[in-house]
């Protein structure tokens, strides 16, 4: 078990696990770092810990922290800059008529539902598609941290669910979920510049997107939003055009 260096971390230690089947490179085996103890990380540590490459999953702070890979980029928007392109306006357009609503962050069974079909549809037999009512609420509904719940409705139908952490410079993304039949009318797309922004509107200047992963057809979308900066070597930086289209680094 150790500890980092960053004074703001002294109150936390932190271990690695064994090695795990990577879930985004086949082939591959990943390790994660472990913030703990989970009760001392409040919204504040958490802000501090995004903002050094972790994120959240359920009551647990991770971050890559692999033998010999570095694939997984902690990546954010700066939502000052960020112009959606032709496609992202698109996006918008299409869902124009999508009512948002922030709700209280509990389970209700509508959510648990299209989760699963979404599951089912984009990760079937990755095991989250048989998640329990039990492992759902505690992958999305247990936080230490302020986090937010927004339902997006059309014509009064769930066609989407976004959990959000608030952070004081952001919003760090923890799930998104929607209506898989709809998956062509580019829903990800528009929840991504829909949040950001919200960003906008409430004077928070990054939307935190997670880890970007060049080699993962899954991961790779976030290159589409730019200006993008990553957390490499210690410290963000903003990406160039060039490295976001070639993801060489």
């Amino acid at each position: 078990m150790t500890q980092l260096g960053d004074p703001h971390f002294r109150i936390l230690q932190f271990y690695t696990t064994a090695p795990y089947a990577c879930s985004y490179l086949p082939g591959h085996s990943a390790r994660s770092q472990v913030a703990t103890p989970t009760h001392l990380i409040n919204t504040e540590v958490y802000g501090e810990l995004v903002r050094a490459g972790f994120r959240r999953s359920g009551a647990f702070t991770y971050r890559p922290y692999c033998d010999a890979c570095q694939a997984c980029i902690p990546v954010r928007i700066p939502v000052a800059a960020f112009t959606p392109n032709r496609s992202q306006r698109r996006a918008e357009r299409r869902h124009a008529r999508v009512e948002v609503r922030e709700a209280p962050l509990k389970f209700r069974e509508e959510h648990y539902a299209l989760y699963l079909r979404y599951q089912l549809a984009r990760h079937a037999g990755g095991g989250m598609d048989q998640d329990s009512r039990e492992q759902y609420g505690l992958f999305l509904l247990k936080s230490q941290v302020t986090t937010r719940l927004f339902e997006f409705r059309e014509d009064g139908t769930l066609c989407m669910v976004s959990i959000v952490d608030q952070l004081d410079d952001g919003l760090s993304c923890v799930y998104t979920f929607y209506e898989p039949s709809l998956s062509a009318t580019s829903l990800g797309t528009f929840a991504i510049v829909w949040h950001a922004r919200l960003c906008h509107r409430l004077g928070l200047p990054y939307l935190y997107l997670g880890y970007w992963i060049p080699e993962s057809r899954k991961m790779a979308y976030k290159s589409r939003f730019r200006p993008l900066e990553a957390r490499m070597a210690g410290s963000w930086r903003r990406l160039s055009d060039a490295e976001l289209d070639t993801g060489l680094l």
